[in-house]
């Protein structure tokens, strides 16, 4: 979940600091430049919120077996978390770091970034690899899709005059998800430290024949939130291996990921996504997100919004759901109220949304709204859109706060992608 408190400029030096890990700020087309810390790496920490306000509401509700429930509680005003519910999701802490031009020193990971809007075929590119192949759901053109027969109903229940907020900003605020990109990193092991992680988190065996899960994911990776984020937020870690670069590379996510130290990471769960395929998690399994999504493929990149193009869907919350999915989606975290969206629910802007006095990187974006459309990937504060931190965000990010403040829940059409499951819950 995300929280709505914001906190500002509360740099920690990582363990990067030791690894001289290079770090790029924004690398892209026409982002800026990378930046050189031979020192080491500092990201910002703190809890993630609006420019706006506005709390997580009050409900939520249990999870299926072996998965996270929504808060019960609401979004707290202290430590930038949502309250949650018995074995239930933390809410999540501000994005820390940009992602651009990264060259981590530890394990031999070199990392590019979020690279340059680069194309091939018709799959988006993170770097140098494909995100998915063009058919795969997340980049699946939706503008022609039927509209599904109880949209009305559900837009009812999904605050429809509420505004769209950006999940996102600067590395300064502290704001939005990061994420590295390399290859080459020694295996570490992981420790699960929910009674779930072991059962819903995808295997490596590890070489030594010590263990069943060991993760190549370099010990200098950001951590959402920073390293002095709250252990119970939601402390995201992305990492693509770019090994298999540009059809066949790995994206290893995991959640409530703590401070990682020399006997390896420990995290409430974690997933491995091959990008080349479209194969799904099992049906009832969770990952970083409640839905059981990827995170990456659903963010708002600089690099993207440079280039004049979002090529996917986007990744959005909402504070009520149903205890169902849909597929890409493999887990809820939801009630039994059959009226609220389930995960993986698909939407998409109006083809009628007047987008003429709009432009730069909010023409972009409702332009891939009305494409791609959204994807309801967890549960967390009402109608916020994802993105990557990134300090290149900081001469638009104003704009499209003000962008976003006009395009409410009314505006957008629920898509018939496909029946709602329970399996697995």
């Amino acid at each position: 979940m995300r929280s709505s408190v914001r906190f500002v400029g509360l740099g920690v030096v990582t363990a990067a600091a030791i690894a001289g890990i290079v770090i790029g700020v924004g690398l892209g087309c026409g982002s800026t430049g990378g930046v050189s810390m031979a020192d080491g790496a500092v990201p910002g920490t703190g809890g993630q919120g609006t420019r706006s306000g506005g709390a997580t509401g009050t409900s939520g509700g249990a999870s299926g077996t072996g998965g996270r429930a929504a808060g019960s509680g609401g979004a707290t005003t202290n430590t930038g978390g949502a309250g949650t519910g018995t074995g239930g999701r933390a809410a999540g802490t501000g994005g820390v770091k940009g992602t651009g031009g990264t060259s981590a020193g530890t394990g031999g990971s070199v990392a590019t970034g979020s690279g340059g809007a680069t194309t091939s075929g018709a799959s988006p590119m993170v770097g140098v690899c494909k995100i998915y192949p063009a058919d795969n759901a997340w980049n699946r053109d939706v503008s022609g899709d039927p509209v599904h027969a109880n949209s009305a109903a559900y837009i009812a229940k999904m605050l429809p005059t509420k505004a769209l907020h950006p999940d996102w900003g600067t590395v300064t605020d502290n704001y939005g998800i990061p994420f590295l990109l390399g290859t080459g990193a020694a295996p570490q092991t992981m420790t699960w430290t929910t009674s779930w992680g072991p059962n819903e988190s995808d295997k490596l065996a590890c070489a030594s024949g010590g263990g069943q899960f060991c993760y190549p994911i370099p010990l200098t990776a950001p951590i959402e939130g920073g390293t002095s984020a709250p252990t119970d937020n939601d402390r995201h870690v992305l990492y693509v291996d770019t090994a298999g670069a540009p059809d066949n590379c790995t994206l290893y996510e995991l959640y409530e990921a703590q401070n990682p130290t020399s006997a390896g990471w420990k995290a409430a769960n974690g997933a491995i996504f091959h990008l080349g395929s479209n194969a799904l998690r099992p049906d009832g399994w969770t990952s970083g997100d409640a839905a059981g999504l990827p995170i990456l493929p659903g963010l708002v990149r600089l690099d993207e919004v440079k280039a004049g193009a979002i090529r996917h869907a986007i990744r959005f919350t909402m504070n009520n759901s149903y205890q169902g999915y849909i597929h890409p989606a493999t887990h809820a975290a939801g009630s039994s109220d059959a009226t609220l969206a389930p995960m993986g629910l698909r939407l998409r802007l109006k083809a009628s949304f007047d987008t003429s006095t709009y432009s730069g990187a909010m023409l972009v974006i409702l332009t891939a709204m009305k494409k791609y459309g959204l994807i309801f990937a967890d549960n967390g504060s009402d109608w916020y859109i994802t993105g990557e931190s990134n300090e290149g965000w900081s001469s638009l990010i104003d704009g499209i706060v003000s962008g976003m403040g006009k395009v409410h829940g009314s505006d957008f059409e629920v898509v018939d992608s496909g029946p709602i499951s329970k399996a697995g819950l």
